[in-house]
């Protein structure tokens, strides 16, 4: 970028309240609409509506740009998951319903999510604790202990938490595959066949701890 595009980006009045989260949000609609190799700083100022050189006030290049999208990705998910949390009371429902829940974000959003798995490599990615600590994650090893009543170890709910979460991450992988179109029809849909398949995940069974 040239002294001069700089000079005029810092004279060019900006039209949003969080220029920063314009440009994430600008990023995330790029992303899903033409996939990673697509997205670039240029594409992004365009899609948000300000100068080429607007994103160079928040970020550096493009892979601070993709740490940022990733970030945000993780922190829509948990919210996603929070509100499946809390949204019936009985246990068993409860983590079939986080695991549905996760499912169809990585569903909804399939270019945000490969980058938020991506980013989750990189050790600078990492949350700080207390964002740790209200993690998808989080909620997910709560709820196990809550199904075990207790009778679980911190390090048992960790590893079934893991468990878990790999498991429903594969599903997510897997979901689309062609071979299962048939035992979709026959349970009756989409949702019928992510609720069976979550129904037989072993964290499921996490209660009879």
């Amino acid at each position: 970028m040239t002294t001069t595009e700089i000079a005029l980006a810092d004279a060019k009045p900006y039209h949003h309240g969080d220029l920063r989260r314009a440009l994430l949000d600008a990023a995330e609609t790029v992303l899903e609409r033409v996939g990673p190799g697509g997205l670039s700083l240029r594409a992004v100022a365009r899609e948000a509506g300000v100068s080429p050189a607007a994103p160079y006030h928040h970020f550096k290049d493009k892979d601070e740009l993709m740490l940022a999208v990733g970030k945000m990705g993780f922190t829509k998910l948990n919210v996603a998951l929070a509100a499946a949390a809390t949204a019936r009371s009985d246990l068993g429902d409860r983590l079939s319903d986080i695991g549905l829940a996760y499912v169809e974000f990585a569903q909804e959003h399939p270019a945000t999510y490969r980058v938020m798995y991506d980013c989750a490599r990189r050790v600078d990615a990492m949350p700080e604790s207390e964002e740790h600590d209200k993690s998808g994650f989080a909620m997910v090893k709560d709820a196990i202990r809550e199904a075990a009543g207790g009778g679980i170890s911190e390090v048992d709910a960790h590893l079934a938490a893991i468990a878990a979460w790999c498991a429903v991450h594969g599903l997510a992988e897997m979901s689309g595959f062609a071979e299962f179109q048939t035992l979709k029809a026959e349970l009756g849909g989409e949702k019928e066949f992510l609720r069976g398949v979550l129904s037989h995940i072993m964290f499921a069974k996490a209660r009879h701890h």
